[in-house]
């Protein structure tokens, strides 16, 4: 089974896996309802000062104490750039305005789809919320260790729209 699901939503019968769409999937035997799993999306943004970059030292259990853009999940009916703008404000204490989506960044096999936002600072105190250990700007090619490598591809992708104007 590929999930900590057993039985049926609808009848409560026991699942078992089974193909369906080329993928196997939790199928229940009974009345045939299939389980998708939907990926889980997380909003991150990039807020640039003096030509530097606001990173977030991490006080989760993923990728702790280690550095990432600050970001997080968006919640159930949420609007994906307004989680990007909470998300900044619950890390950093800045309060920023979307400017313009840098892109959709997946992986295989990952189960989360980043959408990344170039955002402008425009209030705000800088301080750590509870999720940061530590909170600063860095240099392009000053970045500290990163909690997730694809905020190197994020940032690369903001750094090629920026050189472009667009």
């Amino acid at each position: 089974m590929m999930s900590s699901e057993k039985f049926c939503a609808g009848c409560a019968t026991a699942l078992v896996t089974r193909e369906d769409a080329g993928q196997l999937r939790p199928v229940c035997p009974s009345c045939g309802r299939v389980v998708y799993y939907d990926p889980k999306i997380a909003a991150t943004s990039i807020v640039e000062r003096s030509g530097q970059i606001l990173m977030v030292r991490r006080a989760l259990a993923t990728g702790y104490g280690l550095w990432s853009l600050p970001g997080g999940y968006v919640d159930r009916g949420e609007v994906v750039e307004d989680a990007a703008v909470r998300e900044v404000w619950e890390e950093t204490g800045l309060i920023v305005e979307v400017r313009r989506l840098v892109g959709l960044f997946s992986q295989t096999g990952d189960t989360v789809v980043v959408a990344a936002y170039d955002a402008l600072e425009v209030g705000g105190k800088l301080e750590a919320g509870p999720e940061s250990l530590d909170l600063d700007f860095f240099q392009m090619d000053q970045l500290p260790p990163l909690a997730f490598p694809r905020d190197t591809l994020i940032l690369s992708r903001w750094l090629e729209l920026t050189r472009k104007g667009d």
